[in-house]
């Protein structure tokens, strides 16, 4: 579907040219970001970036268009999808045929049922990784978050989603060369369109990382996919899933993949438990809340599937805090077609970008965009939103595959790890995360976790 361009008015886009924003960029170019978007107020945006001029769009409106009402002629393309498809290839994260054959293969292990059926199999690995705090917290030693709530989420994703194929010496090589990948890559994210030829910083450690990371996913290929096991998770299903000629998946395919799934599914959930505890330090409130309702739940037992839906007020924060942290801050898509956005004519080629980061806190949305408030997701508030105001998965046939497995994963983390201990931040760091493929805080989180004093 495309728009009959004559048939809507016509209106010019609110320009930013590179005199005005290049110094803003240089110095911090998220915020910059978040200046120009607040300044814009929801209109489509032109970005004069020198060799780019891509246009930002924010407006729920505009975001729908993009997102769902004409996916078909927005592609996951172009100069700003770059460096993501030259990382994970022609998988779940690509477009076209390979992506609709990712897809298919996938959908299967991300059902409700399947979900559904892993949830105890998950509450059972959350609670053993949230067992190895026990000895911090006693001997009052303070835990480097994001380390500590990535080895959480590791080990439950890899139990659960990857059927615990992965040995704890894979994941010792990959959890970190993953980390390596998400920081080197930082400047081609942000100049996707300097040449490969001018180097940049990062480029070495990506390339190392890469290295590593193919010589440990194409050795597991090598050893599971004549026998990858009867269960429903990703790794079954990559090395079950034939071609379309109904010949066997190519090992290059199967390692896309497994790349793109074992980033989305860690990553995404790690941070936004490590943005947590900074969000709770500095609302007590929120926190005593989280703490009351646990409590009066779970009391002294370990997490189950069964308290979830009796623990509203944990699933608001999560809500919330994907509002003001959403991992995948960025959504790049390139016309093919002529169309009209937000009255602006998009010629096919022209770069659009989609920000959950800048919507979600763009005042003309939401009421006090930069206030940490779970009460916006109460069933009333919700119902009153514009459907893409609040999007930290994606829309349309983009959505990500996971959001059912992050949600239920992080109300356990956050629920088991409350039940257990008190948090106390041993500095507040600052509230505006450093920019790249994904938002990582600027420096390192250190917390102390006292024990509640129950027994187990």
């Amino acid at each position: 579907m495309s728009v009959d361009v004559g048939a809507v008015p016509r209106q010019k886009p609110k320009n930013f040219p590179l005199y005005r924003t290049v110094a803003g960029f240089v110095r911090d170019p998220l915020r910059q970001l978040e200046r120009i978007s607040t300044e814009g107020d929801g209109r489509l945006i032109r970005l004069d970036l020198g060799a780019s001029r891509p246009y930002l769009a924010t407006h729920p409106d505009h975001v729908q268009q993009v997102l769902r009402r004409e996916a078909e002629n927005f592609q996951r393309d172009g100069v700003f999808w770059r460096p993501l498809r030259d990382l994970m290839g022609d998988s779940i994260l690509a477009e076209g045929a390979e992506w609709e054959h990712s897809k298919r293969t996938l959908q299967p292990v991300f059902t409700t049922r399947n979900v559904n059926r892993l949830t105890g199999l998950m509450a059972e690995a959350i609670n053993d990784a949230v067992d190895a705090l026990d000895e911090p917290a006693r001997e009052g030693r303070p835990i480097d978050v994001l380390p500590e709530m990535g080895r959480i989420v590791n080990e439950t994703v890899i139990k659960v989603l990857f059927g615990d194929k992965i040995s704890p010496a894979d994941a010792d090589r990959l959890i970190p060369t993953f980390d390596q990948i998400a920081t080197s890559i930082s400047f081609r994210f942000l100049l996707p369109f300097v040449p490969r030829a001018i180097p940049l910083p990062g480029d070495r450690a990506f390339k190392d990382a890469v290295r590593v990371m193919d010589e440990v996913l194409f050795d597991l290929v090598a050893r599971y996919r004549d026998d990858p096991g009867d269960g429903s998770d990703i790794f079954t299903a990559l090395c079950q899933a034939p071609t379309e000629d109904g010949g066997p998946p190519d090992d290059r395919w199967i390692r896309d993949n497994l790349l793109a799934m074992f980033a989305t599914s860690t990553e995404t959930t790690t941070l936004a438990l490590t943005w947590l505890w900074p969000l709770l330090h500095d609302h007590p409130d929120v926190e005593d809340r989280l703490v009351a309702e646990i409590d009066g739940v779970v009391g002294g037992a370990r997490v189950r599937p069964e308290h979830l839906p009796e623990l509203p007020y944990v699933t608001r924060v999560v809500q919330e805090l994907l509002r003001l942290y959403p991992v995948g801050w960025m959504f790049p898509r390139m016309a093919t077609r002529p169309t009209v956005l937000g009255g602006v004519p998009i010629e096919p080629g022209d770069p659009v970008l989609i920000s959950p980061f800048l919507t979600h806190r763009l005042a003309s949305v939401w009421d006090r965009p930069l206030e940490f408030d779970p009460e916006r997701f109460t069933p009333e508030n919700s119902r009153k939103r514009h459907r893409y105001a609040y999007f930290p998965f994606g829309g349309g046939p983009h959505q990500c595959l996971g959001r059912h497995v992050f949600n239920v994963e992080a109300q356990m983390i956050l629920t088991s790890i409350l039940s257990r201990f008190r948090p106390s931040l041993s500095e507040t760091i600052s509230a505006m995360p450093r920019i790249g493929a994904t938002l990582r805080p600027r420096q390192s989180l250190e917390m102390t976790l006292t024990p509640v004093g129950r027994e187990r």
